[in-house]
């Protein structure tokens, strides 16, 4: 749909110039600087995961839902993209967290793009289930649903200050641990928002999303505990 593509846009141009402002003003410090003409296959890595992850969750989330075509995820798109750069970390010998570059960006384009999917009213299948709530949305089937569009764009935008304000103030925990804490954090907020939506289940209340945020925070922190050895507090 056609706003959707104008807020995704709109997002990838925001994280490009947030990505560019982080940069400037050197809030990440001594970062190792990465381009796709400094590591080209960290980032065909990147992108060849973050495209499949995307996706496959989006599809196999439709499917169950009984619609067969193909859709895309948020969610898939970070866990593809994590694999494909944690696969090219091994082959090449790279230790410790590559990815506190993209956190900035990453959580203003979710911030943007969650728009787009409101806009986008029930064809997006992001909307929420049913609800009494003075502030439930009508997308078009005159029922007030959750609009848990803004409720994750909005919890992105609490972590994106958060995280600015600590990277400004070179807090250790957000300079080695960045990249970990966005993945835990996401993972967190959208397992809980998970519930807010009327998704096919897999096991139990848990729908794919449920297990695919489990899975995010279980990563995060077992990384945090290893990126201790590799970047101690500084």
């Amino acid at each position: 749909m056609l706003v959707h593509t104008v807020f995704d846009l709109a997002g990838w141009l925001t994280a490009a110039l947030l990505g560019i402002l982080v940069g400037r003003l050197n809030l990440l410090g001594s970062a190792p600087k990465r381009s796709p003409f400094t590591d080209p296959g960290y980032f065909i890595a990147l992108g060849l995961g973050a495209l499949c992850g995307a996706i496959l969750v989006g599809s196999l989330n439709l499917n169950l839902a009984g619609t067969f075509a193909i859709g895309h995820s948020i969610a898939g798109g970070i866990v593809g993209g994590i694999v494909g750069v944690e696969f090219y970390k091994r082959l090449n010998g790279i230790q410790g967290s590559t990815g506190r570059a993209f956190v900035a960006p990453l959580a203003a384009g979710i911030a943007v793009g969650r728009l787009g999917c409101f806009f986008a009213g029930l064809p997006d299948y992001t909307y929420g289930i049913p609800t009494s709530l003075p502030w439930g949305v009508d997308f078009g089937d005159g029922i007030p649903r959750h609009p848990v569009q803004l409720y994750e764009s909005g919890s992105m935008l609490v972590f994106l200050m958060l995280y600015l304000r600590g990277i400004a103030l070179r807090a250790p925990l957000f300079l080695r641990d960045g990249f970990y804490l966005f993945v835990a954090y996401y993972g967190v907020q959208r397992f809980f928002w998970e519930f807010l939506k009327p998704y096919p289940t897999l096991l139990a209340p848990f729908n794919v999303f449920h297990i695919l945020c489990l899975a995010m925070v279980a990563y995060s922190l077992v990384m945090i505990g290893r990126n201790r050895e590799f970047h101690p507090a500084r």
